[in-house]
């Protein structure tokens, strides 16, 4: 599934995002070897706000953690401030990990989960809250950086210095997170925070995506447009052979 969301400032009715337009491009796919697609995302420049979530648990309960996540987030309306925008998509966050933990304990399941990682913007700023290892990445003047740190057994063993390179598709640890929605009573999210300059490119990912290295996502992410960039790097998971569910959503930040 594609999807293209590009507005104009007029279209963009909320003052928050001034003073940028963002345009985005949303993708996803179950793979080349899952027959269900966990994964869900969260497209919504006009509100300037942006998630991706990948569902865990048994049966269709991956679909439902991430589906929860994403529509938790969609019913945010406050924006009245950096920080309440903030507080709110905490909030949210906060709020679908209690209803999750809820139906797990009902359903007798052990975990109803998904990671999920956000961007958000206001005045001129972004900011990312995160839980997992889903990520975003920033690219500007042509350098691709990664915003958000895994919550993962991976991330932590390259944090031991047992590995030079923190990717998810060729690691057997990959899958063990440490990190989830729903995956316990407290949630430990993390967040950061910075300043949105004209022309950046913001990459949003599942970690099925991890198949390519960044020096592969930062030559997609330079393409002539967002949209061949979300193709590119969606093509490439694929031609590699995808052995997860595969979402990214790609934004661009222009001054009105």
């Amino acid at each position: 599934m594609n999807q293209l969301r590009t507005l104009s400032p007029s279209d963009q009715r909320n003052g928050h995002l001034r003073p940028f337009v963002f345009h985005s491009r949303a993708s996803t796919h179950p793979g080349c070897v899952r027959r269900i697609n966990e994964d869900s995302s969260l497209d919504r420049s006009d509100i300037g706000l942006w998630a991706v979530a990948d569902g865990m648990g048994g049966h269709d309960a991956g679909n439902v953690a991430s589906a929860s996540v994403v529509d938790t987030l969609n019913a945010i309306r406050e924006f009245s401030s950096a920080f309440a925008f903030r507080r709110a998509v905490r909030v949210a966050l906060l709020d679908v990990n209690a209803a999750l933990r809820r139906k797990a304990e009902e359903e007798f399941a052990d975990t109803i989960g998904s990671t999920v990682a956000t961007l958000f913007v206001h005045g001129g700023h972004y900011a990312c809250i995160w839980a997992g290892d889903s990520r975003v990445y920033i690219h500007r003047h042509g350098q691709l950086a990664r915003i958000t740190r895994d919550h993962s057994l991976l991330q932590e063993l390259a944090d031991a210095g047992a590995l030079e390179t923190v990717n998810p598709g060729n690691n057997r640890n990959h899958h063990v997170i440490t990190r989830a929605i729903g995956a316990s009573d407290r949630l430990d999210l993390e967040g950061v925070y910075g300043s949105v300059e004209d022309g950046d490119r913001y990459l949003l990912c599942s970690d099925g995506l991890g198949v390519l290295s960044e020096d592969e996502i930062q030559t997609c992410m330079g393409s002539a447009s967002i949209g061949i960039a979300s193709t590119a790097l969606m093509r490439a998971a694929l031609e590699r052979g995808a052995p997860d569910n595969v979402t990214v959503i790609v934004v661009e930040a222009t001054l009105a």
